[in-house]
């Protein structure tokens, strides 16, 4: 994922890809009820052609709302679960003998569950590291390997993985490096009660609600070019490059919290997130150029799993959102005349 020369897109493209964005979210808020934030994040990283992590306790509808998603859009979904037996061979594929003809026997390829337009790795830290790692190549290049060829995965392609934050034994981890390839992580919080009433007048029905496709694949990948096309001007770039430098202790921009609690902070993937968020955002709020109420919007989402706690953070139980809400404190009062 590089940032791209932007041409600015007319008009006509623009209220296009607010029509076809606003059913996308209209569709799926009917069967995924209560999770509106969440639904927009997830849709954010979708236009933007990343990845997403999302992090919450069994039952909130995860795995309800990655299926709705690719129903929605009209691509072919697949669903991994994630186990410690796991083998990279049954994520990516592999290659078994044949016999083409009596007495004669080939190696043939067999695609794993990974050649799909949208992958849900469930339950994606139950895994052993050997397995998670078998996503890296297709997270990142679209491609998989095994034995001499390598062989490209279907276009679009997103990875949406979950976590369960509360279940830690027999569970691993995602690496940095694995972590920094999720455009978004996103956080799934627990519904309050009347969510919760509507989620049980939902579900005991008999009937349960189905999604229909309201964009196709082709459509989709329109949009994610025209998402490239938002104009964002020179001071909220420079902006968004503070704030990343900003999350790391030895630069003159960190805070003090940032030089205590903080170890790493955000990568060039978190700035490439922070602007192409800041453009999707931007389009589905109705504009045709990026705010800086666009960049704070998508900046927990883009830059919490990319701070890495030192010890002492961690002790103290400081949150990477605490962090980057005092960031965005301190970007604000800067920017003021």
């Amino acid at each position: 994922m590089t940032l791209e020369s932007r041409e600015a897109v007319d008009e006509a493209s623009v209220r296009a890809f607010i029509e076809r964005a606003t059913a996308l979210e209209t569709e799926i808020s009917r069967v995924v009820v209560g999770q509106r934030a969440v639904i927009r994040d997830v849709l954010i990283a979708l236009l933007g052609g990343g990845h997403v992590l999302l992090e919450g306790v069994p039952g909130l509808g995860k795995t309800l709302l990655v299926r709705t998603l690719a129903g929605a859009v009209g691509l072919r979904f697949s669903r991994i679960q994630f186990t410690p037996d796991l083998m990279p061979a049954d994520v990516v594929g592999t290659n078994v003998v044949v016999e083409d003809a009596p007495g004669q026997r080939s190696l043939r390829f067999q695609p794993g569950p990974v050649f799909a337009n949208v992958v849900l790795a469930d339950e994606i830290n139950r895994a052993t590291p050997k397995t998670q790692s078998a996503l890296l190549e297709a997270m990142q290049e679209r491609t998989v390997s095994v034995g001499d060829a390598t062989r490209p995965l279907p276009s679009p392609f997103f990875v949406l993985a979950t976590q369960n934050p509360l279940e830690m034994e027999g569970t691993y981890p995602l690496p940095e490096a694995q972590l920094d390839r999720f455009f978004f992580k996103v956080l799934v919080p627990f519904p309050p009660a009347s969510v919760l009433l509507d989620i049980a007048r939902q579900t005991i029905k008999p009937d349960p609600l189905t999604v229909s496709p309201v964009i196709s694949g082709d459509e989709l990948s329109q949009m994610m070019r025209i998402a490239r096309g938002v104009p964002i001007a020179s001071h909220l770039e420079e902006r968004a490059v503070a704030m990343v430098l900003a999350t790391h202790p030895e630069s003159d921009l960190a805070s003090d919290a940032v030089r205590q609690f903080v170890r790493y902070g955000a990568s060039p993937r978190g700035l490439q997130a922070l602007l192409i968020g800041a453009q999707v955002r931007a389009l589905l709020e109705g504009r045709y150029n990026v705010a800086g109420e666009d960049l704070e919007a998508v900046a927990p989402s883009a830059l919490r799993h990319r701070l890495i706690l030192s010890f002492e953070g961690q002790a103290e139980g400081i949150s990477p959102d605490e962090i980057i809400a005092e960031i965005l404190r301190h970007g604000r009062e800067a920017a003021r005349p």
